[in-house]
């Protein structure tokens, strides 16, 4: 077996830390940590393992691989998800549609009842179509992002009907982004019924803002 000099593990997470952030532009300083170090965790495991098995070569590779798996830990803020939320922001201007960026780079569109759907419907209103029109758009200019629908309701009525009204309520939004070009298999959908408030169900402002529809847009670290 061939032995490895120190400064060479150091190139190998050196190099390991420049791969990962190689296609990480639009990260924040924050993310860009936190993938490096990922990375480099990666690449040390990968070069010991390769090394072990397949000396000087082994180690080249496992840490390359190594640096790729450490990366991939989560979700990245492409400059496709970037252009999709100022998109987004533009469309839903005046609606009272809340769109963000998580803290787990993920965007998410807020959508109150008042535009979405009415009390006890899970028929999509017409306003709400243009937002949703335009939400698809910028998912088809991004193949490689992942969508998943959560439906909420507000406590008025038994589980036995809030449940699956949530759920068909993100049905419905599935649907239609489905109708406008969308894969399917590109979108997951959810219902949590009225198990998940951000808003006390004691008055009618309250029920109103529980009411909603929660839509996420992820791209995975690759």
């Amino acid at each position: 077996m061939h032995r490895r000099h120190p400064w060479h593990c150091a190139w190998l997470l050196a190099g390991a830390a420049a791969l990962a952030l190689g296609g990480c532009a639009h990260m924040s300083e924050e993310q860009k940590s936190g993938t490096a170090k990922g990375a480099m965790i990666g690449a040390a495991a990968g070069a010991v393992l390769g090394a072990v098995t397949d000396g000087g070569k082994g180690a080249v590779r496992g840490a390359a691989i190594g640096a790729a798996a450490g990366a991939a830990g989560g979700y990245i803020w492409s400059s496709r998800m970037e252009q999709q939320k100022r998109e987004m922001e533009q469309a839903t201007a005046g609606t009272g549609v809340a769109v963000t960026q998580t803290a787990d780079n993920r965007l998410k569109l807020e959508i109150p009842s008042d535009i979405s759907f009415d009390v006890g419907r899970a028929d999509i209103k017409p306003n709400f179509r243009s937002v949703l029109d335009t939400f698809a758009d910028g998912l088809k200019r991004n193949p490689a992002a992942r969508v998943t629908i959560i439906g909420h309701t507000d406590s008025t009525g038994s589980d036995a009907v809030n449940n699956p009204l949530s759920v068909n309520r993100a049905a419905a939004v599935r649907d239609y982004l489905v109708s406008r070009g969308v894969g399917i298999e590109r979108i997951a959908i959810d219902g949590r019924g009225s198990r998940e408030p951000i808003a006390s169900n004691a008055t009618p402002e309250g029920r109103a803002k529980n009411r909603r529809v929660e839509i996420f847009v992820a791209e995975q670290a690759s």
